[in-house]
């Protein structure tokens, strides 16, 4: 089952997945689609002035090639991931915990020191792909907080069933859920 889309101009079937036995998601996934994304990320910047924000973020990993995307559009020369690992390379990283509609158990957020050393009191754009329950942009959030960053926007190319009723997000386009038998969910 796929669920067809236009999204920045494109068209896209998004294959419908299995979340729980009555909740299927359409899949909207950007790596290895050069046109979506450049596309999707033209859209994106159009949503927010430039002047708003000095950073912008996003969590590990399908809002990655957006994010490098949006920065080499805008000409900004640096971006942060949280990374949803503890790597060697990261200096006393400081983290959150998330819980996410496409992750199964509690994941955790990480942030290098030195990274949150540079948002230390900037403008922060948050940058996803979807934004559904809420759970990875909340998480984001509260890193860049721990980091003593301001969340100034918070952008995405879906808002999956309620986040689209949210009025803190800017998106692309609604994305419903779905029943097991392909349905959208009312």
């Amino acid at each position: 089952m796929v669920y067809p889309v236009e999204i920045a101009g494109l068209k896209r079937d998004l294959p419908l997945c299995k979340v729980a036995d009555d909740l299927y998601i359409a899949a909207f996934i950007c790596f290895g689609d050069a046109e979506i994304t450049v596309a999707c990320a033209r859209e994106l910047l159009k949503l927010v002035p430039e002047d708003s924000y000095d950073y912008m973020f996003t969590a590990e990993a399908k809002g990655i090639p957006l994010i490098h995307e949006m920065a080499r559009q805008s000409g900004a020369e640096k971006y942060f991931v949280a990374r949803k690992g503890h790597k060697n390379y990261m200096p006393n990283p400081i983290h959150v915990e998330d819980q996410s509609i496409t992750t199964k158990g509690v994941q955790k957020l990480y942030l290098g020191e030195d990274d949150a050393e540079l948002i230390k009191g900037k403008r922060i754009l948050l940058i996803d792909d979807v934004i559904s329950t809420g759970g990875s942009l909340k998480a984001m959030e509260e890193l860049v907080n721990l980091a003593g960053g301001v969340v100034t926007g918070k952008v995405t190319v879906f808002a999956e069933g309620d986040a689209a009723l949210r009025d803190d997000i800017k998106f692309l386009s609604r994305l419903p859920l779905f029943n097991s038998d392909g349905t959208p969910k009312s």
